[in-house]
């Protein structure tokens, strides 16, 4: 009979590359900077969003007008 093999399991898992990048934010940003970074980051996320539900409208009413040419 084998027996089972070894496995090694660390204690600390190897950091995200999130997780270092906050930490590295955390030591050269103040609060207030750190705090506006994340207002920006999450600016420009909804801008995002908000430019590809735009285009999802104009494809709607770009199909919705295409249909109504075909009817008349």
């Amino acid at each position: 009979m084998q027996a089972a093999p070894v496995r090694h399991v660390r204690a600390n898992p190897i950091p995200s590359v999130t997780g270092a990048l906050r930490a590295m934010e955390s030591l050269l940003l103040s609060g207030g900077q750190r705090t506006a970074r994340r207002n920006a980051w999450s600016a420009v996320l909804e801008d995002r969003r908000r430019a590809k539900d735009r285009v999802e409208a104009q494809h709607v009413l770009e199909a919705a007008a295409t249909r109504t040419s075909q009817a008349t």
